[in-house]
This record gives structure tokens, sequence and C-alpha cells, in this order.
């Protein structure tokens, strides 16, 4: 046999015969696998529940709405950050409401935003009634419909759904929603319970007006902005009392048609000369009120008498408007929000002289201004019984305002601001009127009360408009969706679970 010769390369990696082989991996216990495998879940279990703990606590939410309906206005914010006191809120609305999903939605906003201050349960009196039943009974209310309960220690407030939105005009039974309140009723309710005291307005009755409808007009519609701002309204006769009560905050003379007393005038001067009053005044035009008359000249707004109105001659005779369009003055901190809105006055209005510049009111540190002016097409006419009236000496030109603020004792000091006495007035009595109150006149007098009640940082909360979409599609839309939605889609599902399934089996 012949011998082959091996390179030293070879040599070296040739194994020796004497080498021992090597020795195969020791296989773990069983005890260790099964150790390691529930130090590996307890891990995964302890990550799952960090995790979903942090996204519990700390987590973000976008208002995708087109209006962003769903977002609380900057004075709600800055009042839930500075809550002090614990507030349960309950939903206390049947699942099949039209705003049981926006009141939902809204009062989220308001816990995630009340530092753990605000606690809100749902409940619904047709399936949870013994919850129903329960919640009854600890506060004494019968909870006959739909609304929301707010409660802060023995304070509470049921704000029912009519309360919280605003329906169409009209007689039908099924009226649709035209805007949401929501947030306006909640916060006031919600300030309401946290200071444990309800402001209180008299109504000023005995002094006629111009119709009876227009008198109930008037006091239902300050009692429905009452209940949603979070203020009751008592009716008061001057000629039955000594003095205007002290525990008012505020003082309502909505279209009187009779003068005051002087009796009267001096009670009001009394009222007007403390701190803190609060006075809200509709002026009716053609009423005899010459002593009130006398008051608001002595404060800066002296009423003239005439009408605001605009005339012209057209093809079919001469036409007169007694109906104001006005715009807000953009100077007013409290009716800013309303700047880029249009008001109407229906009915007939005077014109109001401001003395802005006088220095007799500066020295009683009396401030009179603007609210509302009227279009520039406006003047104010004496001679208004004419069948078309023009413009002449006698007649107040534009500017034409129709309605002013007047704040006594108020100083550069924002701390002693708050016990300044306020009054707005407003030269119309039909503002309030039930058939033609617009949104508009709602939030100009609610911003008014506030104001007079020193309460600015939550004017301006400003009501959500109910927007309805609705989609046309055409036959051969129709059939596209049907083709996606039910061939397409899982066709391609089906697919893919396919080709998975033939890789797996070549594998």
């Amino acid at each position: 046999m012949q011998d082959t010769e091996q390179t030293p390369s070879q040599q070296e990696a040739a194994p020796s015969p004497e080498a021992p082989a090597p020795a195969a991996p020791a296989m773990p216990k069983r005890g260790g696998i099964g150790l390691n495998v529930a130090i590996q879940i307890f891990l995964a279990l302890a990550l799952f529940a960090g995790v979903n703990r942090l996204n519990y606590y700390h987590y973000w939410r976008w208002d995708m709405s087109p209006s962003q309906d769903y977002t609380l206005s900057p004075a709600t914010l800055k009042y839930l950050d500075s809550l002090s006191r614990d507030v349960q809120i309950y939903i206390v609305f049947g699942r099949d409401s039209k705003v049981y999903g926006d009141i939902q939605s809204l009062l989220e906003e308001y816990r995630s935003h009340g530092r753990q201050r605000i606690k809100v349960r749902s409940i619904d009196p047709v399936r949870d009634i013994e919850r129903a039943e329960q919640l009854k009974a600890d506060t004494g209310l019968s909870l006959a419909q739909n609304g929301v309960l707010i409660r802060c220690g023995v304070n509470k407030r049921f704000i029912t759904e009519d309360e919280l939105v605003v329906r169409e005009k009209g007689t039908s039974t099924n009226k649709q929603i035209t805007e949401f309140r929501g947030e306006d009723a909640i916060s006031s309710a919600l300030i309401s319970v946290v200071e444990g005291r309800i402001r209180r307005f008299y109504y000023v009755v005995g002094k006629g007006s111009r119709t009876g409808q227009g008198q109930d007009d008037a006091y239902n519609a300050s009692i429905e902005l009452g209940k949603q701002q979070n203020f009751e309204v008592i009716q008061v006769n001057l000629s039955e009392v000594a003095h205007i009560p002290t525990d008012a905050d505020g003082l309502l003379i909505l279209g009187p048609r009779y003068d005051l007393s002087e009796r009267e005038i001096s009670m009001l001067n009394d009222y007007w000369r403390t701190k803190r009053a609060g006075i809200f005044i509709m002026l009716d035009p053609s009423g005899e009120t010459t002593r009130l008359n006398g008051f608001l000249t002595a404060n800066g707004v002296r009423p003239r008498g005439d009408r605001v109105l605009c005339a012209e001659s057209t093809s079919t005779g001469a036409r007169k408007e007694y109906t104001v369009l006005g715009e807000f003055v953009k100077d007013v901190p409290f009716t800013r929000h309303l700047t880029a809105s249009a008001i109407t006055l229906a009915g007939q209005s005077e014109s109001l002289e401001i003395k802005k510049d006088s220095p007799e009111l500066k020295e009683q540190s009396i401030t009179p201004s603007p609210l509302i002016q009227a279009s520039p097409r406006f003047w104010g006419e004496r001679q208004f019984l004419e069948e078309l009236p023009i413009v002449d000496e006698e007649d107040t030109l534009p500017p034409i305002y129709v309605a002013a603020s007047v704040e006594r004792g108020a100083t550069a000091d924002e701390t002693q601001r708050a016990n300044s006495s306020r009054m707005v007035v407003v030269a119309n009595a039909t503002l309030l009127d039930k058939q033609t109150m617009l949104s508009i006149s709602h939030d100009f007098v609610a911003a008014g009360v506030n104001w007079l009640m020193n309460r600015e940082d939550f004017i301006g909360i400003p009501a959500k408009a109910r927007h309805s979409y609705r989609i046309q599609l055409t036959d051969r839309q129709h059939e596209l969706i049907f083709w996606i939605t039910s061939i397409t889609l899982p066709g391609i599902v089906l697919g893919l679970g396919l080709m998975i399934w033939a890789s797996r089996r070549a594998a």
C-alpha cells in the first residue's frame, strides 16, 4: 500500500487519536425552565399593567368635530383648574335621548380637566332602577325627567334637559334642537353648588307693560335665564316695600309703561349708591317714565324720546322700518365675544345719548359706555309718525346707540373693581319677547346679567349650534360601495390568508 504524505497544515488539523470527544451541553433542569417562564410572564404582566396605568392617568384627547363641540372654553378650564372641593355629577338620562351622547362627551371633558375633583356617573332611570331610586332617596328629587345632577357636599342642583338645549320656535310637539347650551348651564350650576348660594334678582312689577303678553314673556325669559345662569327671580312691587331688599344681587326693570314715584326713585338711588348694586333696565320708548329717565340721565345715559328707524320711498310707496339691526361696540369687555355677531331689536327703540367725557360724572366715578350701535342707515327720528320721515336738524344722526352700560365706583385696581355698582340699559322693550327673541339676544342679556353679578370669568361661554349632515348617493355610488365592502375587501383578506397558508405548507 502506498503511503501518502500530509502537509504540515493537514497534520495540525487532523485530530489526535488520543484526544477525548467534546462533551454534549447539559440540558437545563425542568424547574429552571419553569422559573424562567414564570419570571417572563410576571414581567410581561407588570409591563402591561404599568403601561395601562400610565395610559389611564396620562393621555391626550382631540376634539375632531368641525365646530369644536366638545372643547371647553378658557373660562371653564380656568375654574376647573382652581376647583377646591369634590363634586359628583350624575347623568340621569335615558339612552334614547338625542343629547345623551353630547352630555356624556361634555362631562368627560369636565372630569378629565377637574384634577380628580370631579366624579361623573351615568344612571339610566329606565334600566338602572335600583340606582335611580337610591339617588332619589339621597337627594329628595323626583328625577321625573332627563337631566344632570350636580352635588357638592349638601348643595345640589338638577339641570333639566330643556335647560341644556335650545329648540326651534313653533307649536310643534317634536321641536328640533338648534343649539346645545350644556357648558353654559353646567358651569353656572357648578359655581352655584361650590359657592353654596344662589344669586337673587328682583323683578319689578306694578308698572304695567305695552302688552300683558310682553310682560309675561320678559318675566318667563328671566326665570329661564336664571335657571341657566344660576340665579333666582323674585317679583317685587316697589310701592309695597320700604327699600330694595338687602339680599338683592340685581334689579330687573323690564319694559315699564308707567313711571316710578319720587319715593321709588329715592329707593333706587339708595340702592345704586351701595356697593355691588346691579340694575338691568329695558326701556319702552312709548312709556311715560320721566323720573326713571331722569335717574338714567344723572348717570350718563339720556333717553332721547325719538325712534330709531330708516325710511325710504319705493315703487310701492313709503317704507318705514323700525326693526333695528345693530352691532356690538368692540371696546366693551363683557360683550367682546359677541362683536362678530349682529343683533336685531324688534318693535321700537329710542336712541341714547351717552355722556362718556362728562367731568361731573368722572368726579363721581361714574363711567357710561355704549354697548350696541345701530347700523349707519338708521337715525333717531323725532317726527316718526309721519308717513315718510326725513332727516332734519332736530333728528339724531349716526352713530346711534341703543344700549349702554354704567359702572359706578370702578377703579384701576382689579381687586377693588368687584365692589362697583353696575347697570345695563337697553332702549327697547321687546328684547325678551318669545316670538322675536333670538339666540344672540339671549347671549347678550346673559352676558349683561353675569357682568352685574361680577362674573366676568364666565361671560362668553358659547352655545354650540347643532348641525345635521345629509349625504346623497347615486345608484352607481351605492353599487360601488357594495362591491368594495362586500366583495373586494373580504376577497383581499381571504387571498392573503391563502398565501400565508400555502407558504407554511411548502416550508
